[in-house]
């Protein structure tokens, strides 16, 4: 009876000790610094961006107090295609948590989980972990910077083996 009883605690109490990591923000974003051009080094699949080849990029800038423009770009194998959307800032987040849209009524997560120093890459995910960008404010990032910036997105719990690096080759 007492082993049963063992047996039986142990089904309930084991498996929410073992519970996914929960995703987390940087504690704070200065959106002076955030703002402007990002390219996109690195990309888990995602059905927005199934006809991007290459040359992504992420450009941000302050619409008001609480919201910020997005514009985002890619080369496709017919040319160029670009969303224009919006986000707001979640109050209490430091502005590292943002509800994007670019297509209201619906938004979605967008999380900066890790953050260079000095603004020169951002890892970006949300708390399902389906989704994850790895940005630079330069076409090429280091390999040593990269591996900083993968090493974020494993220790927040991501899986990785589908990552998809972004060639950034366009020149205008």
């Amino acid at each position: 009876m007492k082993r049963g009883i063992l047996v039986f605690l142990m089904t309930i109490i084991l498996p929410s000790t073992f519970t996914a990591k929960e995703v987390k923000t940087v504690p704070y974003v200065d959106l002076n610094q955030y703002l402007g051009k990002w390219y996109e080094i690195a990309r888990l699949p995602l059905f927005f961006e199934r006809n991007c080849i290459g040359d992504a990029t992420a450009e941000y800038s302050l619409k008001s107090e609480q919201q910020i423009n997005i514009s985002n770009r890619c080369r496709t194998t017919n040319g160029w295609i670009e969303s224009k959307g919006y986000a707001n800032i979640e109050e209490l987040s430091g502005n590292a948590k943002l509800r994007v849209t670019f297509f209201w009524p619906f938004f979605g997560n967008y999380w900066i989980i890790g953050l260079d120093p000095n603004y020169q890459w951002a890892v970006v995910g949300e708390p399902s972990k389906k989704y994850l960008w790895i940005l630079s404010r330069d076409k090429v990032l280091s390999k040593s910077e990269l591996d900083k910036a993968i090493e974020v997105a494993l220790a927040q719990g991501y899986d990785l083996k589908k990552l998809i690096r972004t060639p950034q080759t366009y020149t205008p």
